[in-house]
Parts: C-alpha cells; structure tokens; sequence
C-alpha cells in the first residue's frame, strides 16, 4: 500500500472555506446570550417560551447529527454541506424577521437541523481532503479551534450587532457565509460518498426518540431539577436507544455501525472525550456567570476576559498534533488534560475577589479542551473506516454535545442545591423576594437594591462555594479521564507511524461499499 498523497494548496483553502460554516455554528451556539433582553422586548416570550428559543436549537443539533452523518456517507459529503448551508442561510433570514415568539421558536428548531448537516459533513470532508494522518490532525485542530474561536467571540459579536442594528442582525451573518461557501464548494471541495445504501427510516425515528428525550431532561433538569418530568424523559430515551441500538445491530446497512464500537481507540477516546466536556461544559457556565455576577463585569467585558483561555485552546488544538508526530497521542492526551487539573485546583481554591485566578484556572481548563477537540476527534474519525467517518464524525460532535449538555444539567443543579443550603433571606423581604433570593445567585442579584450588602455578599460566597466544590469534582474527573487516557490509548503510534493496531475498523457493509470521489469543478 502506497503513502497517502499529501494536501496540497486546494485542499488548504478548502479547509479556509469549511471554517467559516464552523465558525458559524460556533457563534450561533453562544450568540443569543446578549440578544434575548432585545428579542424579549419586541416579541414579548413567556418564560417557557424563551427557555424554547434558547434550547430549540440544540436540541435538534444533537437529535439530527447520527441521521446527517450517514446521509452525507450516502448521498455525498459535499452536497449534504451544499445543501445545509444553503438550508441554513434561508433559515437564519426567516429568523431574523420573525414575528412572533413561535416563528421564533420553529426557526430556531429549523437552524438546528440544518446545523446537523454541517458539522459531520465538514469534519468527514477533512477526512477526505487530509489522508496524510499528521496533516489530518493538524487540519481537525484547526477546525475544532475555529469552533471555539466562535463560541467565545458570539455574545461579543452578538452584543456589537444588537448595539449597532437590532436584534434580527445576528441571525444575518450567516447570508454572506451561505454565498461564499455555495459560491466556493464545487471548485474547493471533493465528492465523497458510498455507492449503495438507503437510510433506514425506522432507524432515524429511534435516534430521535433517543437523543431529544435524554437531551430535554437534561436541560429541564438544569433548570428544574431531576424531576418525575425528567426521570421520564430519561426512561423513554433510555428505551429508545436501546431499540436503536438492537435495529442496528440486524440491519445490513445500519444507520450507526455498531462495529466501530469494537476498536478500543474508538471506544476510549469517546469515553474520554465524553467525561471531559461534562467536566468542562459545567465549569463553562458556572466561570461566565462568576465573571458576570460576582465580579460585575458586562457580558461584553467576560467576553473579552475570555480572551487567555480561548489562546490556551487555540495552543492545544493546534500545538498537540504537532507534538503527537513525535509522541503518542495517547500520551500527548493524557499529559495535556493532567496539566489541565491543574486548572481545575485553581478554580476549586477562589474566592469572591478572584478575577485573575479564575482566568488562570480557567485557561488551564481551556487548554484541556482543546487537546480533546483535536486529538480526540482524530483519534475518532481515524479510527473508522473511510465510507464511515461521516458516521464517526457525526457520532463525535453527538457525544460533545451530550457532554456539554450534560455538564451544564448536573454540575450547575449541584451548585444550585450548594447555594441554597448556604442563604437564608434577610427578615424585611416580602414572601416572593425571599423566595428568590433563596432559590438562586441570579435571582438574588436581581434583588440587589432591595438588599443590605450583607446578604449579597453571602450570596456571592454561597455561589462561589458551590463553584469550588464543582470544579473539584470536574477536576477528579478529568484526571481520571487523563489516566484512562494513558491506559487504554498510550499503544497508538506516532502520528505518520504505522500502527496495525490502530488500522481503521472494518465497516460492517465491508466490500459492497466503495466510495465515488469526484474532485468537484
């Protein structure tokens, strides 16, 4: 078997154009932090209403991908994210004039399923583009730093364009991203698809009544706590992805190819990539809303103070797969998320006056991110078999999703219920103020002139607590991520090295599969 051919310059600025579909996934996850105050005066949400508006997009993200990933395996990777892009620039025009809360809401549910197209098409296009494994590597670090890069400018650039125009604004940046990327794909960008196949609509069913009850509960639970309500949800996921998973385990040609889960590279590293985005998406939220409530910085300004971290992701997403050409990633992996504890002790030692170790903490944290963003992935996607890793990129980005969401559900309601065991209202508020200064930090800012210092400075501690608490618990998962790391991943080669053991799955399709490539143009 000959060398893989090494990228050239097209493939290159192909990697530029898939970026800008990353990066604005990216900000659409964040960029309605700012802009809810402004849509909220025009549109009048209820409550239940906003909370949709929010989550609708997510939501269909996550439900979606597993189905997207094996369309684009099916029908061609290029015109999945042609189509998506395209779907998602008209979509984003109909959310900008929304009418009403509901138009809102549907657009909202619409993007997610649109966003679903775009994030396996372009990590499995990667695939295609960079066969050569380093630059592969380098390649998926670059995509997963763009990702990042968008989450951490949206509520800045979300705040800039509401100041500048209004509300609807935010929605519009994706137009000229849709032109470029339809006017640049068919000259840029490779075909890649496999020549049998259709996909299994009972299949797609059971994914969704899987991943959109599991991901519900675990938002509802993040605001309601677990519930009956939740519970539910959670047993009918539950039940759903294990008739998922049987379906698939008869089919021929199954939505999921369960026998990717036999490669242990495959299985530890989304273990490993599981555990750390549940630690970092619950210290994620509970660092945004310290920098903001405690410190009394301007969602502008914690944007801004986010500008370490983000530089910490950008070193581990792009310098790890250069060192992991001298080193195993396993290795690199591990190291890099054992230096990241360190981050998480920083956070689980601050006080209600500590902006700058906060940001130190953090930073290590970020850094920790990024070496899962862009190791683990391509430890992932390498893993599977070339006609499947639109199915492996898509299964992927599901468990970052799963594990953000997660995070966020568990570790914020354990500082919730940290918060509350530690206040108690000061005699003078009326029934329903006490009640919201006990139930929550936010609710007791929001109480802020009808308080003695006192009691918000008790608030302020209780809630810092609980951010000590919880990043100590991240932090002791983490590191057992990191050794897991070590153990189950440190066999793999060098990246350029050979590695039998590290040799793409069999697809359970095997010879009947064969990919058309058309170069494009």
């Amino acid at each position: 078997m000959g060398q893989p051919a090494r990228a050239g310059w097209r493939e290159w600025v192909g990697l530029a154009l898939l970026a800008l579909p990353t990066l604005l996934l990216g900000l659409d996850v964040t960029a309605l932090y700012l802009v809810v105050p402004h849509l909220a005066a025009d549109l009048d949400p209820t409550a239940a209403e906003t909370l949709w508006i929010m989550d609708a997009y997510g939501f269909f993200i996550a439900g979606f991908l597993i189905t997207m990933g094996t369309l684009g395996d099916r029908i061609g990777r290029r015109r999945l994210l042609v189509i998506g892009v395209a779907a998602f620039g008209a979509t984003s025009v109909f959310a900008a004039f929304a009418p009403s809360a509901l138009w809102l809401i549907v657009a909202r549910a619409l993007l997610g399923v649109a966003g679903a197209t775009l994030m396996p098409s372009t990590l499995s296009l990667i695939s295609n583009m960079f066969t050569e494994v380093r630059q592969r590597a380098l390649a998926i670090g670059v995509w997963a730093t763009v990702f990042a890069l968008g989450m951490a400018v949206g509520p800045v650039a979300g705040g800039a364009l509401v100041a500048g125009f209004w509300w609807g604004a935010v929605f519009l940046i994706a137009v000229p991203v849709a032109v470029l990327v339809l006017a640049g794909a068919p000259a840029l960008l490779p075909e890649y698809r496999t020549s049998t196949g259709r996909v299994d609509l009972l299949s797609v069913g059971l994914s969704l009544a899987a991943m959109l009850p599991i991901m519900y509960a675990t938002k509802h639970a993040a605001v309601r706590g677990v519930d009956v309500q939740a519970l539910a949800a959670v047993l009918v996921g539950g039940s759903a992805a294990v008739a998922f998973v049987r379906r698939q385990l008869r089919l021929n040609e199954p939505l999921l190819d369960m026998k990717l889960f036999t490669s242990r590279a495959f299985s530890a590293a989304l273990s490993v990539m599981l555990v750390g985005l549940v630690g970092f998406g619950g210290v994620m939220l509970l660092v945004t809303q310290y920098l903001q409530l405690v410190e009394g910085l301007s969602p502008t300004a914690a944007g801004l103070w986010m500008g370490p971290p983000a530089l910490a992701m950008l070193i581990g997403a792009i310098g790890t797969p250069l060192m992991a050409r001298r080193v195993s990633p396993g290795v690199v992996m591990s190291a890099t998320l054992a230096l990241s504890v360190s981050g998480y002790a920083l956070l689980a030692l601050v006080g209600t006056d500590s902006k700058a170790s906060v940001i130190a903490g953090f930073t290590f944290a970020y850094l920790g991110l990024g070496v899962i963003a862009a190791l683990g992935t391509d430890i992932v996607v390498g893993a599977a078999p070339l006609e499947k890793s639109g199915s492996a990129a898509a299964l992927s980005e599901t468990v970052q999703e799963l594990g953000i969401a997660v995070g966020v559900a568990v570790l914020g309601s354990l500082t919730t219920v940290i918060y509350r065991s530690r206040v108690e209202a000061p005699s003078g508020l009326s029934p329903s103020a006490a009640d919201t200064y006990n139930d929550s930090f936010s609710g007791a800012t929001s109480l802020a002139d009808q308080l003695p210092a006192w009691a918000l400075d008790d608030a302020r501690t209780a809630f810092t607590s609980g951010l000590n608490i919880v990043a100590a618990g991240a932090g002791t998962a983490i590191a057992v991520a990191s050794l897991t790391c070590f153990m189950t991943l440190r066999h793999l080669q060098p990246l350029g090295n050979a590695d039998p053991e590290a040799e793409p799955v069999a697809s359970t399709a095997g010879a009947t599969m064969t990919g058309e490539q058309d170069d494009g143009g």
